[in-house]
């Protein structure tokens, strides 16, 4: 569903402040949450564009050193909300009036899936090797079946090398080591907003690299034009005015399919922006995280590996990792392809902090090889699942009336909530989140993902039905004025028990 147009309000390039904090370990999940938990009158360091946030990020410990105290705050200002779902979790048995967690951008849908992959006896193996110091860029073994891997799965032209393959512990440390190795401190790179707000911490925390946002917005121009789409021209017009602030861009990040808004850029979207970067001699990043959860076939996704030619491949580094597409946010395995061999060595040096357990490693190879449990398996469950569970809450949504944003990518919808600020401003899409957490149900703010529009949230359905059931119960309670939890959430749990597919959840409504 598509928003009403509206007047484009003036944003500035430079983010004010950082987008919200992922985990500072691979235990705190995706984060996203926490932000909308600050207090409304902090004055937040500015970490995009220019400035010195070591001016207000202040600490009271003697300790820690100015980074320490920037990393510190990172975690103390944005850990409200995040800390009072841990507190008070739903759990069916336990703590059925806990609350419902719709923020965290997790796959919980197919666990009977991988927890029989992963307990075959082929997976169980040891031998001296794993157990020492591996190359750091990653086994040669994995390296080569990530290469396979990503030549079958991404399309490429041409097999891809598994000497341009660098392993690392998950895509939030691909972004700190790229970051670090392509910018010197205090430059930036162009990201598209609203976006993936722990960005803003993988990027800064190690290599001091700041955001430029390139503010997209909602209105529809024409019937070629979409909400929030990126443009070369909205690409050209953030990087004079980064230029003019004295803010040096060395590159640009791209996710796709991309997150909060799930859309899907095309081939010639992709040329064009690649194009763009290489006539200002950027770096591109390309975040492909999600490219295996497309559930519907209509939406046309390709990678940018698979086009012929890259613009300029020396500077295009493509990441991609488990944690979705193979609903193992917790295992923590991502990987880098460059054809630039002096970024691969920089990254993979940094792998001495970033790398992964040898016996990790052998499981990750094993699994990437089973090409016929992948093709015939999981994959078309995964897609299904992710896809009833999708029409599930897209029901929901229209028939409360709500506008959204979906491509059939992803785990999340991005849902048009400005109807019920009673202003359009940040404090109120604040003070809504803060009614959806009283009623026991987590989503994300916009303004988590600077978002430059108040009033839209990411709400993620890729989990079990009868959660998804008394989420979308709570959601319906507060924006119709009845903030109370439901007693009995037995009437979810019914319907999930008949309407179960074999081997896993779809929601209630669904055949």
């Amino acid at each position: 569903m598509f928003t009403l147009p509206q007047k484009e309000s003036k944003a500035p390039t430079t983010c004010p402040g950082p987008a919200s904090t992922q985990d500072l370990d691979s235990n705190h999940g995706d984060g996203l949450e926490r932000e909308c938990s600050r207090k409304p009158d902090w004055k937040l360091p500015e970490f995009c564009g220019g400035g010195d946030p070591t001016a207000t990020a202040s600490s009271d410990s003697s300790h820690l050193s100015s980074r320490g105290s920037i990393i510190k705050w990172f975690w103390d200002s944005a850990e409200e909300g995040y800390r009072t779902y841990h507190m008070d979790e739903y759990d069916e048995d336990k703590n059925p009036s806990g609350i419902i967690n719709m923020g965290t951008s997790e796959n919980k849908l197919c666990f009977d899936l991988l927890s029989r992959r992963l307990s075959q006896s082929d997976m169980l193996w040891v031998e001296p090797s794993l157990l020492q110091y591996p190359d750091w860029r990653g086994h040669l073994f994995l390296r080569e079946e990530v290469a396979r891997f990503l030549s079958f799965y991404c399309k490429s032209p041409a097999p891809l090398k598994p000497e341009n393959v660098v392993v690392l512990n998950g895509c939030a440390s691909l972004f700190s080591a790229l970051a670090t190795v392509l910018c010197e401190v205090g430059e930036a790179f162009l990201i598209p907003a609203p976006y993936y707000g722990a960005i803003t911490q993988h990027v800064y925390l190690y290599g001091g690299v700041r955001l430029v946002c390139v503010y997209l917005d909602s209105e529809v121009t024409g019937l070629d034009t979409r909400p929030f789409q990126l443009t070369v021209e909205k690409l050209e017009m953030a990087l004079q005015r980064a230029n003019f602030e004295g803010v040096k861009v060395k590159g640009l990040i791209l996710i796709n399919p991309q997150n909060p808004l799930g859309d899907i850029y095309s081939p010639g979207e992709l040329r064009d922006y690649l194009e763009f970067a290489k006539r200002h001699k950027l770096h591109v990043m390309v975040d492909e995280v999600y490219m295996l959860s497309v559930f519907e076939k209509s939406a046309g996704y390709h990678s940018v590996l698979s086009l012929e030619g890259l613009p300029d491949p020396q500077r295009t580094h493509v990441m991609w990792a488990t944690s979705k597409d193979f609903g193992m946010s917790g295992l923590r395995f991502g990987t880098l392809y460059t054809e630039n061999r002096d970024v691969a060595t920089a990254v993979a040096s940094l792998c001495r902090y970033h790398g992964l357990s040898g016996l990790v490693q052998y499981q990750m190879a094993q699994l990437l090889r089973d090409r016929d449990w992948i093709n015939q398996v999981y994959l078309p469950e995964n897609h299904a699942r992710l896809k009833a569970a999708h029409t599930y809450v897209a029901g929901e949504l229209r028939a409360l009336g709500i506008p959204f944003l979906s491509s059939g990518a992803g785990f999340f919808i991005w849902v048009d909530l400005r109807k019920y600020l009673p202003e359009a401003t940040f404090k109120e899409e604040m003070l809504l989140w803060r009614r959806f957490l009283d009623n026991k149900v987590l989503l994300s703010c916009g303004k988590a993902f600077q978002c430059k529009e108040p009033g839209w949230f990411r709400l993620v359905f890729s989990d079990k039905a009868h959660r998804l059931c008394l989420g979308m119960q709570r959601v319906r309670q507060v924006l119709e004025g009845k903030s109370q939890v439901p007693d009995d959430p037995a009437s979810c749990q019914s319907q999930e028990s008949g309407n179960q597919r074999t081997g896993g959840e779809t929601p209630p409504g669904v055949l």
